[in-house]
């Protein structure tokens, strides 16, 4: 008996250290046990929400500095949540590098001389 009810502790401890945190219910206390999270940034978070709720990642990343689409994905996978949802990265990132990869190949390319 005393194993069980031991194990449904620890069940029980697991499962709240994996909880996600929402960034726009969180108390400063709670967004510091993010990991990468500490007072400054969880100081600048609560901050940025005294004038409104986060409305999505897209809008904590532009109202809290500190916070790029790099911390925003860790972050992410650290637990931290805007309105229950998840980062995920913008599509217009990965749509902007491909032609400046093709403008750079273009200008390292000799010129050809007719």
């Amino acid at each position: 008996m005393f194993r069980i009810l031991a194990a449904l502790i620890l069940a029980t401890f697991a499962f709240a250290a994996q909880a996600a945190v929402d960034a726009n219910k969180a108390n400063q206390a709670e967004l510091e046990t993010v990991k990468g999270i500490g007072p400054g940034l969880s100081g600048k978070i609560l901050d940025a929400r005294k004038t409104g709720a986060f409305k999505d990642w897209n809008d904590l990343v532009e109202r809290v500095g500190g916070v790029g689409p790099g911390n925003a994905a860790r972050f992410s996978q650290a637990g931290l949540t805007v309105n229950d949802m998840a980062y995920s990265a913008p599509p217009a990132a990965a749509a902007d590098k491909a032609p400046r990869k093709a403008a750079k190949e273009a200008d390292a390319a000799p010129a050809k001389r007719p």
